[in-house]
Parts: structure tokens; C-alpha cells; sequence
């Protein structure tokens, strides 16, 4: 029950915050959705594509822990969300 509940906040935090951003101003809320997904678009490229020999910068680090977040996020909303009554 309580990681349902979880789901139904999670889940309602980033409608919210689209919502008010879409009131504020669209074109940067539309701005802002596609960096969003250029930066998840690199770091699943950086995630699955052959590890460079030596470190990894630190944009693309950041990039994949981005990307590694919200898809445990995504899984994590597959398996409770549907259990949310919010819905």
C-alpha cells in the first residue's frame, strides 16, 4: 500500500509541475520536454553503446545516471502505478 501511494505521488509530481509550467509559458515548456529528452537519448546511447577505454566525462556520467533514474523510475510506476485508484 504505502509504495502504491508512492506511485500516485510520484506519478502526480511531474503532471503538476507540466501543468504549471504549461500555463507559465508553453513554447518553454516544450523547450525544455525535448532537452529533457536529448539528455535521456544520450545517456541510453552511453548506457548501451561499447565502454571507450579510460574515464568518462562527466556530462556523459551524468547523462547515464539520468537515463539508469528514469528507466527504474518507469519500471518502478509498471509494477504499482496501475494499483493507484488516481488513475
Amino acid at each position: 500500500m504505502v509504495l502504491t501511494l508512492l506511485a500516485c505521488a510520484v506519478l502526480a509530481a511531474p503532471a503538476l509541475i507540466a501543468r504549471l509550467s504549461w500555463s507559465f509559458d508553453p513554447r518553454l515548456t516544450l523547450a525544455r520536454a525535448g532537452l529533457f529528452g536529448l539528455f535521456l537519448a544520450h545517456g541510453a546511447w552511453a548506457v548501451f553503446r561499447h565502454p571507450p577505454k579510460g574515464r568518462r566525462r562527466t556530462a556523459e556520467a551524468l547523462a547515464m545516471a539520468g537515463f539508469t533514474l528514469t528507466a527504474a523510475t518507469a519500471l518502478f510506476l509498471l509494477f504499482y502505478a496501475p494499483g493507484c485508484d488516481c488513475l
